[in-house]
Parts: structure tokens; C-alpha cells; sequence
């Protein structure tokens, strides 16, 4: 037996990820962005979007990410969205088909003023380029 002939994978680290966790962490972000724009009525909830959500592995736990309108505050909505989580967990519940309901953890999706900021940045190196004499 040669080396090329011995499988080095040890069990279990070959295994592909799950696609389950995405699945249900895309069914959770469609229930949640529904429930935002119909039944909420907490003002401090009235403009929040749902970007992403993540799912671990073992379904147990769920971070919600979410923005809010440039200009707003985020601190108000974040209150507001740890406020409604039990009303937003027990609508889960009813509405996905899972043993558990997984725990939902809120936090504030900043992706977007990177985004900005790196661009700033990015057309401020633009424009002392082209001042620069050459």
C-alpha cells in the first residue's frame, strides 16, 4: 500500500456543509420581513429591513442582521426588535415546522456605511491623483 492508495480524511472532515441552515435561515428572513411590513405596529419599526440571517449549524440560534434608513437611529430600533423577539419567535414557531424554534439575536447591519466610507475613500485617492502634477 502506497501512500496515494490511503485515504487521509479522517471521518466526519470530509462531509459537506449542510444547505439546511441556509434554507432555514431564508425562510426565517422572509417570516421576519413579512411580519415587519404587516403586523408590526412599534414606530421604531416601521422603516427596519431584514438583510441577512444567519442559522448555526445545530439550528439553535439565529442572527438577524438589519438596517434602518441613512439618517435614522439605530439604537431605537434595535430595542424595538429586542422587544417584539418573543412575538417574533412564537410566530416562527407556528408558521416553520422545526423541533426547536431557534433563539433570535438582533444586531445592526453597518455593511452598507462600510461600503460608503470605503468609496470615500476611493474617490478621495481618485481626486488627489489626478491634482498630483504629473
Amino acid at each position: 500500500m502506497t501512500a496515494q492508495d490511503f485515504d487521509f480524511k479522517l471521518p466526519g472532515l470530509g462531509r459537506p456543509e449542510s444547505s439546511r441552515p441556509k434554507r432555514v435561515a431564508e425562510a426565517i428572513k422572509n417570516e421576519l420581513s413579512l411580519l415587519l411590513v404587516q403586523h408590526i405596529r412599534d414606530i421604531r419599526l416601521a422603516e427596519v429591513s431584514v438583510t441577512r440571517v444567519l442559522v448555526t449549524p445545530d439550528l439553535k440560534t439565529a442572527k438577524i442582521y438589519f438596517t434602518v434608513p441613512a439618517g435614522s437611529e439605530t439604537s431605537p430600533a434595535l430595542k424595538g426588535m429586542n422587544r417584539a423577539r418573543g412575538f417574533f419567535r412564537s410566530h416562527l414557531a407556528k408558521v416553520l415546522d422545526l423541533r426547536y424554534t431557534p433563539d433570535l439575536a438582533f444586531y445592526f447591519d453597518n455593511v452598507h456605511e462600510e461600503v460608503e466610507r470605503i468609496d470615500a475613500l476611493f474617490r478621495q485617492i481618485e481626486e488627489e491623483r489626478k491634482n498630483e502634477p504629473s
